[in-house]
């Protein structure tokens, strides 16, 4: 019994930590892109190109909605769409790792909002401490990365909101819809808002082959990949074990930047990304949240 649970735990942990790498491989050639196309333009194509990948996949216009399931859907992409754009906008300026780290104060957020333990609160304050170890001004002299950029810390600010809201109407709609439908119909309206958005501020050189492709290889690896393995790793994980190990992805997001765009963090921002992950990892193992919710897009 014990070795067979041993092994359904691997079985779990396996694909969660390949869709971590993949989504952290993903962003770092999306940031690799921006030179080309912008923030906006690589948005467009990685949440365009994903939302054809994943109509290809679930064929949507077999389904019938109705207006209930619209209602819920539709608040759901326009939270993905306002998270990724100010994720992407924040990336121009901010290390990869940097940015996944204070994004996370979103879900951190919601699970302070309804926390009844005392423990929350010193994990938060764990969380505000590494924030401030990036942002107060001179906590950071004397390193390769004198401050953070404000008008990035804006929009992972903004990003860390919407994932919030993102939470709160991903549970919403998994409450009316399967969640192979709230995920598809999600991308494909944030795609709506996206595509328009990068087309204004990219033009025809979306459409460039080169631009094309680099957007293509985003949203595989992005989008396309890592939903797949989290829906694998859910089935298989119990959920508060799920949170712990997603509370991983900031360190996974340095090392994919180092890798490949060579961004290093000097070791009071790794101390100040550890922080935010032994919050995230400490709230997580306090709350084994019952109900399922659509991996991030």
């Amino acid at each position: 019994m014990n070795e067979s649970r041993g092994l359904g735990l691997l079985g779990g942990l396996v694909p969660l930590i390949a869709a971590m790498a993949s989504v952290c491989i993903g962003n770092s050639f999306a940031k690799a892109l921006f030179p080309l196309a912008g923030a906006s333009g690589t948005n467009a194509l990685r949440l365009g190109l994903s939302a054809l990948l994943l109509i290809a996949l679930f064929r949507p216009w077999r389904w019938q909605i109705g207006r209930v399931g619209w209602v819920a859907v539709v608040p759901y992409g326009m939270t993905i769409a306002a998270m990724n754009l100010c994720f992407y906008m924040a990336l121009r300026t901010l290390p990869l790792g940097i940015a996944i780290a204070i994004e996370f104060l979103g879900p951190l957020s919601i699970a302070l909002m309804f926390s009844v333990r005392r423990a929350d609160y010193l994990w938060i304050a764990c969380a505000a401490l590494g924030v401030a170890s990036l942002t107060l001004p001179g906590a950071i002299s004397g390193s390769s990365h004198a401050a953070l950029d404000p008008v990035g810390l804006a929009f992972v600010l903004g990003a860390a909101l919407a994932w919030a809201l993102y939470i709160v109407a991903g549970k919403r709609a998994s409450e009316i819809l399967p969640a192979g439908q709230v995920v598809c119909l999600g991308t494909c309206v944030a795609a709506l808002i996206a595509v328009p958005v990068g087309i204004v501020s990219t033009g025809a050189r979306l459409i460039e082959p080169q631009i094309l492709a680099g957007g293509l290889v985003v949203a595989v690896l992005a989008s396309a990949i890592p939903f797949s393995l989290e829906m694998i790793a859910l089935k298989r994980l119990p959920r508060h074990v799920f949170g712990v190990v997603v509370s991983l992805e900031p360190a996974i997001g340095a090392l994919a930047a180092l890798a490949i765009l060579g961004e290093r963090l000097s070791l009071l921002q790794c101390l100040a990304i550890a922080a935010l992950i032994a919050a995230s990892v400490g709230i997580s193992r306090n709350h084994a949240l019952e109900d399922a919710v659509p991996p991030q897009v």
